[in-house]
């Protein structure tokens, strides 16, 4: 007898369907599984038999079974299809109609006990069974909250044992589909234990990080170690326009795939903080692999990647980022597919002054040499410090500072002020196609809409000549003076801006 059931696997962040299609019949035994498997839905042939013993149904040893996922010409990789296989197996030998799982999309890992485990990207899932009509997903059901956030047609059915599914579609047993409150969830995880008040003195630094929130910049941080760099870093996040709902589902998308989002939480409303270690390779970082991942510039996606000792990283780990960098999202090809994973992200990178991390401290000895700090610095690339539009220079922090009681400016103060400033923006680019914010204007922009006055070009062609800046840094200076006259709500450019926006070149100028 021959039996379909539904399920779904992943391509990149997206979901496409499968079809398990069962065929069973007297010959000599054997159980083979077709359409390009993996090694893990290959050894599913045990879990199955196993899950259903234990589970007190019979299965047929003296029969030739045979598992088709279709379609056969794409891998199929993983445990998701564990208890499809099942119930399409159940179905051939007649504890089921065949006919009774045709409505619903059949995802989960069995474990030999029959007890259903949760499975990566059932988000994703969850919106291809929306966009495709069925009546209803089945899912494990630490699962099932994840999955309600992305089908509000399709009922989720969250189920805890192979029996239950078996009941559940014999009509046996009743199930109550699965119901979250989008909008609540989405204001409950969108709170962040994090804030600005907790940084202690660096205001001008705080000032510079609330200029790249506000026009989308990335930035580098340079001082000597515990100045405080990681701290402000992580706190960035929490001044960032808050995320919208879209947002916010495109990005747990990104972490369900990866098997990174907590078990209790259905959606990741805080914008991301990914800081990987110096010694990260190249696909883990922009992503990639045998079965294609998402690296972590796309688990930073709608947020901040942070790279920490930024010239100890190597240089073809760096040198990758450039692309995914320019075009907001990373392509991945392969001879059987294509498939890209989105990008978009703020870039905020650390390092030391120079190697022993202490050059310009008044209270610590530099042991380097200029030619050692040039080499220290000359490990980042120029096309890569061409796409940084911020350097700011973090200093340590006085005890005087560290001791006092006063606490900083919160979060939400600032992030108002970002918020007013990016929809100032919005409406200024409202014409122009893939520009949203400051950081994404190109040459033509910057000539339409960074334009300044004859004392301006003074201020500009003075800081190139005598402070040392190099011509590169002209673009980069007119772009952030845009965001701070933004945040000032200045229709203009004034020289006051340009000389904000001028200090915010530390790697430019000629180490004296």
């Amino acid at each position: 007898m021959i039996s379909k059931v539904f399920t779904a696997a992943l391509m990149g962040i997206d979901a496409y369907p499968v079809e398990v299609e069962t065929n069973i019949e007297r010959a000599a035994p054997y159980f083979g599984i077709v359409g390009l498997p993996d090694n893990a839905v290959k050894e599913s042939r045990e879990r199955v038999v196993a899950a259903i013993r234990n589970s007190g149904y019979r299965f047929v040893y003296q029969h030739r079974i045979t598992v088709n996922l279709a379609p056969a010409d794409i891998k199929k990789e993983g445990s998701s299809y564990d208890l499809p296989i099942a119930i399409g197996i159940l179905a051939g030998q007649g504890e089921l109609d065949p006919l009774a799982a045709e409505d619903y999309l059949i995802v989960g890992e069995l474990a030999l006990d029959g007890s259903l485990r949760p499975v990566h990207g059932s988000l994703s899932i969850a919106i291809k069974a929306n966009e495709l009509g069925f009546k209803g997903l089945i899912v494990p059901a630490e699962n099932a909250r994840e999955a309600a956030m992305g089908s509000p047609k399709t009922k989720v059915y969250p189920m805890t044992h192979l029996t239950d599914v078996v009941n559940f579609l014999k009509g046996e047993a009743e199930f109550e589909p699965f119901e979250v409150d989008i909008q609540q969830l989405f204001r409950e995880e969108s709170k962040s234990p994090l804030d600005f008040r907790d940084v202690k003195g660096q205001e001008h630094v705080k000032r510079a990080l609330e200029v790249a929130a506000a026009g989308g910049h990335n930035l580098i941080m340079i001082g000597p170690p515990g100045s405080g760099k990681t701290m402000l870093a992580r706190r960035l996040p929490t001044i960032l326009p808050l995320m919208s709902l879209e947002e916010a589902i495109e990005t747990t998308k990104i972490h369900s795939v990866a098997g990174l989002l907590p078990p209790d939480h259905g959606l990741l409303g805080v914008r991301p903080f990914r800081a990987p270690h110096h010694t990260i390779s190249d696909v883990a970082l922009v992503g990639g692999g045998r079965f294609p991942r998402p690296g972590e510039v796309s688990l930073a996606h709608h947020g901040v990647l942070f790279l920490d000792e930024l010239p100890e990283f190597k240089k073809n780990a760096l040198e990758v980022l450039r692309q995914p960098m320019e075009d907001g999202k990373v392509s991945i090809a392969r001879a059987a597919f294509s498939l890209s994973f989105p990008a978009k992200f703020m870039l905020v990178a650390a390092m030391n002054p120079c190697p022993c991390g202490y050059y310009g401290d008044p209270t610590h000895a530099c042991s380097c040499t200029i030619p050692q700090i040039q080499r220290y610095r000359s490990r980042i690339s120029g096309p890569l410090l061409d796409r940084i539009d911020i350097h700011v220079e973090v200093p340590a922090v006085k005890f005087k500072e560290l001791s006092s009681e006063r606490s900083g400016e919160p979060s939400a103060v600032i992030r108002e002020r970002v918020q007013k400033a990016r929809e100032i923006q919005l409406r200024r680019f409202a014409s122009e196609a893939h520009v949203f914010c400051n950081a994404h204007m190109e040459s033509a922009h910057i000539r339409k809409y960074c334009q300044i006055d004859e004392q301006g070009k003074n201020l500009l062609a003075t800081a190139i000549k005598q402070v040392g800046l190099s011509a590169r840094a002209y673009d980069r200076i007119l772009k952030v003076a845009r965001t701070i006259a933004d945040l000032a709500e200045s229709e203009r450019i004034l020289p006051e801006h340009l000389s904000e926006a001028i200090q915010y070149r530390t790697l430019d100028r000629e180490i004296p």
